[in-house]
């Protein structure tokens, strides 16, 4: 049953726009916590709303109201518990990997586990990747998953709680001799690994532009990124594939366009896109 059908009768024809189309649901059979939007104006039916999906996933143990923007260096953002158990880490299943984490310290998306599967299917036995940004691992754990002859997976992360969350989700699933979990800023840590690695993936999609440099000089010289940046319904992928030229000819490197994907909606008409470009030094 959807969770409008559910609530119709308690709610009311003329206030069902005010539940939500879609939530996220992070965790496990074990235990989930939900994570819903509430329209303006709708504020007085967030509980109702949050006991409906409660009563829909009998899984899930608290519902969270998102009560910001992400904000900041760490990319997370405020919540309101609306019903449920006052609890916020959870043990997240994806592809075959567990994830330990808390939605209220660190920046998690469980709508990006099919773009994470994409991104792994394309990585090489042998291969070192380097995924900047890496939060609590998803990007690193699952390409070790998919792609087990992968050399070495370099995930670098800013957050502390997040850098503690990574390198415990490693031990969980078997991934110390496979992920090179850093905490730092990219622009330092990455230094180390210049001209070592064959793939470089970048899932910030505002703010990676500004690092750009940094992947391109980790590449060996011949090398993909898999560049994330933000967009305008109207127009996807202009702006970005000018920033990747732009810091390409910087670099002194050239790009051919692998693939350009819509992954996500970050805003109504404004979407999270990815390219694929191999880059080559000039």
């Amino acid at each position: 049953m959807r969770l409008k059908e559910l609530l119709m009768s308690e709610i009311g024809k003329e206030a069902i726009k005010c539940v939500p189309s879609s939530f996220d649901i992070i965790g496990s059979r074990n235990g989930a916590i939900a994570v819903v939007e509430i329209p303006p104006g709708c504020e007085h039916f967030k509980e109702i709303i949050g006991k409906g999906i409660m009563r829909i996933h009998r899984n899930v143990r608290a519902v969270y109201a998102k009560a910001s923007v992400r904000k900041g260096v760490y990319r997370v953002r405020s919540y309101e518990l609306i019903a449920g158990e006052r609890i916020s880490e959870v043990i997240h299943k994806e592809g075959g990997i567990r994830m330990k984490l808390d939605i209220t310290k660190v920046y998690f998306s469980p709508r990006e586990a099919t773009e994470r599967i994409r991104i792994a299917k394309q990585v090489r036995p042998e291969e070192t990747v380097m995924v900047m940004f890496a939060g609590v691992g998803p990007y690193a754990l699952v390409i070790a998953k998919h792609q087990p002859r992968v050399r070495k997976v370099v995930a670098i992360e800013i957050n502390p709680t997040a850098y503690n969350y990574m390198v415990e989700n490693i031990r969980i699933n078997g991934f110390k001799n496979k992920i090179v979990p850093i905490l730092g800023d990219v622009r330092d840590k990455a230094k180390e690994w210049y001209g070592c690695c064959d793939r470089v993936v970048m899932p910030l999609p505002k703010g990676a532009y500004l690092y750009l440099s940094q992947a391109f000089r980790c590449l060996k010289d011949r090398g993909i990124v898999h560049f994330y940046h933000w967009a305008l319904e109207s127009d996807l992928f202009t702006n970005s594939y000018l920033l990747l030229e732009r810091f390409a000819i910087l670099n002194s490197r050239s790009i051919k366009i692998l693939n350009m994907r819509k992954v996500l909606p970050y805003a109504p008409k404004i979407y999270k896109i990815c390219i694929d470009a191999l880059v080559i030094i000039s």
